[in-house]
This record gives structure tokens, C-alpha cells and sequence, in this order.
């Protein structure tokens, strides 16, 4: 007898759906973003979206391949994609094989196009925590007995990666695996220190670098040094000023010309605020939110515990990212070099966030709440704000 084909869930075609209507919007605006710098650099107006659509297309085969394949696979494979990850970040360094752009040394070069490890690192290291947190038994749920299996490696990464420099990265790994620990069930008592210590490392790392002491000063007082370090926030403002509420109309900024740096990879927001207005921006801050929401019910809904902690953390990694472009290019945090996920011009980071996701739909193909499973043992986190632990024994799903 033929095997009847499962019907995909509507969660799963809620989340493609959001995530094909965000990559349209990144294409159209590359297009119009990008066409006078691709004009002069390449005589080719549209040179960054023709290279768009083939990053979009290898993303696009990971993410079919990764929402395919069980996801519970990837345990097996965490350690691997680690260990990967960090010879990767150690190739960067070496030479005629990493490649230097704007001061900073974290490509490996392939051909005509550059692979980045740090972003590799980032879902790498997701897996990697979310294997430990789920098989990791610990006394009283503490962060002393993580210390060795997670510290360890978490300092290895940071080194390679500030070493490139990217503070950016490092800053969305940090976040993902307080992310983690947080649905992990780790006392929240115990991650408060965890949290204000991580914070004060990264304040003092900004201020210890002659370059990003500078951002930050621009950041609280960007008119002290509009033709240098302020000049960037200032002409994203202008962006932004210029399309008041309805914008001056699709592929008519003045912005792109020069004036604003990395129009269509770091700053594509202002764009985007230019272009279409006060209604544009709301309307993607809009699909995020949606995202958002749909990326939380996938992870509620799964029953185990090791899909619970990817989901969860792949969805702060994406998230955060995207909080804190928007918040950059609009003057309401420093500037960390972050891109606009699915939106913004990207290679590497375009790929791998595609193969995310295609984990995301996986999390919502393999996963189904099961009879005489209360509402209460679906939660993420219990009343008193820990989560419950995978229960130990033969019974326990790999």
C-alpha cells in the first residue's frame, strides 16, 4: 500500500510565506539601493541583485534540505559543526586564504565569491548549546556545571572572532545562548549576574578599542563629529527625514548617491524609510513582529526538548539581529555593522539564516502535541519561571 503523504501544517507555510515575503522585499530594495554603486563599480545597475538571486537560491536548497531532514539529526552533528566552525574562524587568519575588506579580516575567499565563518559559528554553536543544555545533568540547575562544556568553547569563539574584529557577531552569539539558557530552566537568579557581567565585558571591549570608543561617543552625540564618526547616523536620519510618511517614491533616494555608506546591506532600513516612508518601516517592523510570534508558537508547540532550544534559539539569533539594525540605523543604538536579516545585500549570513529557517519548518513538520499532554507541560517555562527538564530514562526521545 502506498504511504499517504502528510499534509504540511499551516504553521509551516505561515512562517515560508512570511520569510519568501521578506526576501521580496530585500530584492526590490537591493535593486533600487544598490543601482548606483553597482552603475560605477560595475557598470551593471543591477550587478548586487543578480548576486542576490544566487545567494537567495542556495539558501533557498538549504533550507528545502534542513526541512527535510529530521532535525534531531543535528545533535548527532553539533560537536562537528563546532569543532568546523572553529578551524574555519583559525583559516581566516591565514594567509592567501582569509581576506581583508574594510580593516577587517573575516572572509575565506572561494573564487569570485567569500564565505564568512563567524556567521557559520553562530548556528554552529546554537546546536551545540542546545545538545548540551538538553543531555547536560546538573545539580540544582546551576551554571557552575556548564562552565567546562560551555565556557571553554564560548571563549575560544570569542577570541577568533574579536580577533577579526566583529563585535557585531559575537554580540548575537551572546544573546542566543543567554537565550538558551533562559529556556533551558537555569535559575533566573543566576542569570542576572550572568547578564550584567556579559554586558559590562562588552562596554568595556567597546571602550578598550580606540574605533568603537568613537562609535559610541557618535552614537550619544553624533552633531560633535558630523563629516567623520557621526556622519552616518546623521545621513540615516536625513534618509528617514526625507521620506516623512510616504516616502519620496520606490527608486527615488537621494541617499543612495554617495551620501549614506552601505545603502543596501548595513543601512537598507533608511532606504527603505526614504523610499517608502514612515509606512514601509512599520510594515516590515510589522512582519517581524509576525515572525516573531509564529517562530515563539513553533517552539511551544514542539515536545522536545532539544527542538524547543534550537527554535528558541534560532529565533533570538535572527530576531536580535534585526533589533539591532533597526535600532542602529535609526540612532537608538550604536552602529555594530549587523545586517537586516532576509533584507539587506548578504552572502554567508543571507544562506545560513535560509538554512535556519528551513530548521524552524522541520521544528513544525516532526512535532505534534500528543494525547493527555496538558497545556501545562507544553510550556516553555514553568510558573515560577524555570522551564521543565527532559525527563531521563529509555522513554526519553533522542
Amino acid at each position: 500500500m502506498a504511504k499517504v503523504k502528510q499534509p504540511k501544517p499551516a504553521l509551516y507555510y505561515l512562517i515560508l510565506s512570511v520569510t519568501l515575503v521578506l526576501l521580496f522585499i530585500g530584492m526590490v530594495m537591493i535593486a533600487s539601493a544598490s543601482s548606483v554603486v553597482a552603475y560605477l563599480g560595475h557598470k551593471d545597475s543591477f550587478f548586487f541583485l543578480w548576486r542576490q538571486f544566487a545567494y537567495i537560491a542556495a539558501g533557498m536548497i538549504l533550507l528545502y534540505l534542513a526541512s527535510r531532514v529530521d532535525y534531531r539529526l543535528l545533535r548527532k552533528l553539533s560537536p562537528a559543526g563546532l569543532a568546523l566552525s572553529i578551524v574555519s574562524l583559525i583559516l581566516v587568519f591565514v594567509p592567501g586564504v582569509g581576506q581583508v575588506a574594510g580593516g577587517a579580516q573575516r572572509w575565506i575567499g572561494v573564487g569570485e565569491f567569500s564565505f564568512q565563518p563567524s556567521e557559520m559559528a553562530k548556528l554552529a554553536f546554537i546546536l551545540y548549546t542546545a545538545d548540551i543544555l538538553t543531555r547536560k545533568k546538573w545539580k540544582n540547575e546551576s551554571l557552575i556545571g556548564l562552565a567546562k562544556p560551555l565556557g571553554i568553547p564560548l571563549l575560544i569563539i570569542s577570541a577568533l572572532i574579536l580577533a577579526q574584529p566583529d563585535l557585531g557577531t559575537l554580540l548575537i552569539i551572546l544573546i542566543s545562548v543567554f537565550a538558551l539558557l533562559f529556556l533551558s530552566g537555569i535559575r533566573f537568579r543566576e542569570l542576572i549576574p550572568l547578564g550584567v557581567g556579559g554586558s559590562a565585558a562588552v562596554f568595556a571591549l567597546i571602550w578598550v578599542e580606540p574605533y568603537r570608543r568613537k562609535r559610541w561617543l557618535a552614537f550619544l552625540d553624533p552633531e560633535a563629529d558630523p563629516l567623520k564618526n557621526g556622519f552616518q547616523y546623521l545621513q540615516s536620519l536625513m534618509a528617514f527625514g526625507s521620506g516623512g510618511l510616504q516616502g519620496v517614491g520606490l527608486g527615488l533616494s537621494r541617499q543612495k548617491f554617495g551620501y549614506l555608506p552601505a545603502p543596501y546591506t548595513d543601512f537598507i532600513f533608511a532606504i527603505i524609510g526614504e523610499e517608502l516612508g514612515l509606512a514601509g518601516t512599520l510594515s516590515v517592523v510589522f512582519i517581524f513582529l509576525v515572525f516573531s510570534l509564529l517562530i515563539w508558537y513553533a517552539v511551544r508547540r514542539c515536545n522536545d526538548p532539544f527542538g524547543r532550544l534550537i527554535g528558541g534559539g534560532i529565533g533570538a539569533m535572527i530576531l536580535s539581529q534585526a533589533v539591532i539594525n533597526m535600532g542602529a540605523v535609526t540612532g537608538m543604538l550604536p552602529i555594530t555593522g549587523i545586517t537586516l536579516p532576509l533584507i539587506s545585500y548578504g552572502g554567508t549570513s543571507l544562506v545560513l539564516t535560509l538554512a535556519s529557517i528551513g530548521i524552524l519548518l522541520n521544528l513544525t513538520l516532526t512535532t505534534k502535541k500528543k494525547r493527555g499532554v496538558s497545556r501545562e507541560n507544553n510550556d516553555m517555562r514553568r510558573g515560577d519561571s524555570r522551564s521543565r527538564l527532559p525527563r531521563t530514562g529509555a522513554g526519553r526521545s533522542a
